[in-house]
């Protein structure tokens, strides 16, 4: 019985689900309180994963399964992340309006993120970002109450937990969040995942965003996307960054495109810190 670590959430445990059904083996869900659930601040990005890594060293589960956009760009020592399943559609959807162009000025849009949040800002200054936090149905039901003219979520979460008739466009114009719509799953040194549950596309992908927000030195309170794409036919990623002030008034946007194992991430975090990004993110 392999013993699965998840946050207790509707999303999270949709994912562990998913993963545990593909582990080969018979399993069970072992739900875990993070720091995150508990209120830690929004900036301290391990606050979702800290706890489930500690059940993992204290032998309590035998993997974890996070979402890899919250997964620190430095995890515990003595795990290692065993394996990136197919990845969802990374992008970010707008629900209340099938997009920007069609909001009016002064229109309420909410989200959680600082990235969205600087993003939607530097496209259209005219709008209000408003801040709406709690799990997915609370979000929806908060605009179906009115209290923001749009919301901005992850395709990817709509999609798991079933609502996606709640999208009605798809933002291509916001870079995502680095690892978003891609599983993670962690381990110890003992823990040999099955064939297939890794994908080779998605954890080139994952892996070069990840290098990028590493070399930035990127975290919750900093306004960075990164969303890398196989290439078809090429063998080569393509890698599109944006960084941005938290209000939206300057920004970098960069896209390189090279070898899976080539250091682009590194290499794009080099050339958007040469623009001015260490500025934009002081």
């Amino acid at each position: 019985m392999i013993r699965v670590g998840t946050r207790g959430s509707a999303l999270a445990i949709a994912q562990a689900t998913w993963v545990g059904e593909r582990l080969g083996s018979s399993y069970e869900l072992v739900t875990v309180a993070t720091a995150g659930d508990w209120g830690a601040p929004v900036g301290d990005k391990s606050r979702w994963v800290s706890a489930l890594e500690r059940a993992l060293l204290d032998g309590e589960i035998d993997v974890a399964v996070h979402s890899a956009k919250d997964v620190p760009a430095e995890i515990a020592d003595g795990l290692s992340l065993v394996a990136i399943p197919p990845r969802a559609d990374p992008r970010d959807a707008i629900c209340g309006a099938p997009g920007f162009g069609a909001l009016p000025a002064g229109a309420r849009v909410g989200t959680s993120s600082l990235r969205r949040a600087a993003q939607i800002r530097s496209l259209r200054e005219d709008v209000e970002v408003v801040e709406v936090r709690g799990n997915v149905d609370s979000r929806l039901r908060k605009l179906a109450d009115g209290e923001c003219d749009a919301l901005v979520l992850a395709v990817a979460g709509l999609a798991r937990l079933g609502r996606g008739e709640a999208i009605d466009g798809v933002l291509d114009e916001l870079v995502p969040a680095a690892g978003q719509g891609a599983l993670a799953v962690e381990a110890g040194p003992g823990f040999v995942p099955v064939d297939g549950l890794a994908d080779a596309d998605a954890t080139a992908c994952v892996l070069a965003e990840r290098e990028l927000t590493r070399a930035l030195g990127a975290s919750c309170n900093t306004a960075v996307g990164a969303w890398a794409r196989v290439v078809d036919g090429s063998g080569e990623l393509e890698l599109t960054a944006w960084v941005g002030a938290s209000d939206g008034s300057a920004w970098i946007r960069d896209r390189v495109r090279g070898g899976a194992s080539s250091g682009l991430g590194a290499r794009v975090a080099d050339r958007l810190l040469a623009a001015g990004a260490a500025e934009l993110l002081a």
